[in-house]
């Protein structure tokens, strides 16, 4: 079967839906970030959503509560495939039906398997027309990290590294605040507004006891879900993350051996105790992001050391790197911003292919995404 032909106006509406997704990104999990458009056969917008946090109500339902009445006659533009199960609230599909809309264009089928295909056959069953793939690697890049919780069983997870030009992260006593500079911390903390949660090791915690927020004027109510592993039960209960765990949620993952202890330290916190395999001296992280995609994470940040760096790396549970690169050098006593990783021949070497160059300000940042095939 052909492809269908899409309009000019397709494309526009859908470009707006797009853009109205990424407003959830961050803030929606375990739901998808979805922005839904409706037109009007006249070709006027009278209705625009997109996933409210913690993820309802979706895209769909809050454009045609916007719309009313108008929405009977119009056309729906939407970035994942309407929902056709029972959840918390009624499915998406049938409140378009019930709309009165009269065609759907959808950039992707939604690959969960209470829906993937449902909706856009309750949708032509009710008479509707329904045109799929409009601008789908697009949505496919915003909703990343929903696919990969579904798809993978893990969330999709992005690797932050601050360097200097010859990568070393911090001097040989260990200080590395601050290497790059306003712009590129700001930056950073833009990657922790769009992200479910931020991912660090115990040994980072203990070294430098952070904060690991979002600091950005008007979206500190975005700080992500603060996640720490704990192989050996090290962290202490006097840190912030600790102590601030009623203020921002926050987990730590240890092992079988150390979980009942844990439970037990943290019992009068707000802290979240999981539990995860072990691979020798250290967590499996395989096992580890098994787990958080259980816990409905769908898109993590990692701000670690250079052990824990390679170790994810090692174990291909890195799909992004941002690389914040400072003009500056501190040479071979330098702590190196990723530890060794074995690698003994060049065919080895993980590989990532670029994918954009911001500057900011003295510095820049690169962005990696790793290389399939």
């Amino acid at each position: 079967m052909a492809p269908p032909a899409f309009s000019e106006d397709d494309r526009h509406f859908m470009r707006v839906a797009l853009s109205l997704s990424k407003r959830g990104l961050g803030n929606v999990w375990p739901n998808p970030s979805v922005g839904c458009v409706l037109v009007s056969a006249d070709g006027v917008i009278v209705g625009r959503g997109h996933t409210k946090p913690g993820g309802r109500p979706h895209a769909e339902r809050v454009a045609l509560d916007m719309a009313g009445d108008l929405a009977r006659g119009a056309t729906a533009y939407v970035t994942l495939e309407p929902c056709s199960h029972f959840g918390k609230s009624p499915p998406c599909a049938a409140g378009l039906i019930e709309a009165g809309v009269t065609r759907v264009v959808s950039a992707l089928t939604d690959p969960d398997d209470r829906v993937s295909g449902r909706g856009h056959a309750m949708l032509r069953d009710a008479g509707i027309f329904v045109d799929v793939g409009l601008f789908c690697d697009q949505a496919r890049k915003i909703n990343e990290g929903f696919l990969s919780r579904v798809e993978r069983k893990r969330p999709f997870v992005t690797l932050k590294l601050a360097a200097t030009m010859d990568a070393r992260s911090a001097t040989r006593s260990g200080e590395s605040q601050w290497i790059t500079g306003d712009a590129a911390r700001e930056h950073g903390h833009l990657l922790r507004a769009n992200h479910d949660a931020i991912l660090v090791g115990a040994k980072t915690v203990i070294a430098d006891d952070p904060t690991l927020t979002c600091r950005l004027p008007g979206r500190a109510h975005q700080s992500p879900v603060r996640v720490i592993l704990d192989r050996w039960g090290e962290v202490p209960e006097t840190g912030k993350l600790i102590r601030t765990a009623s203020e921002v949620a926050t987990w730590v993952v240890t092992s079988g051996a150390k979980f009942a202890e844990l439970s037990e330290k943290f019992e009068k916190t707000s802290v979240k105790v999981i539990e995860a395999g072990c691979d020798g001296d250290h967590l499996d992280l395989h096992d580890v992001m098994q787990k958080l995609g259980d816990a409905g994470l769908t898109r993590v940040l990692v701000e670690s050391g250079g052990a824990l760096a390679a170790g994810l790396i090692n174990a291909h549970c890195v799909d992004r790197i941002v690389h914040f690169v400072a003009p500056a050098l501190l040479g071979d006593d330098g702590k190196a911003m990723i530890a060794e990783l074995g690698v003994e021949r060049l065919v080895d070497m993980p590989r990532f292919t670029r994918t954009s160059v911001c500057v900011l300000g003295e510095d820049i940042a690169v962005t990696y995404d790793y290389k399939t095939g």
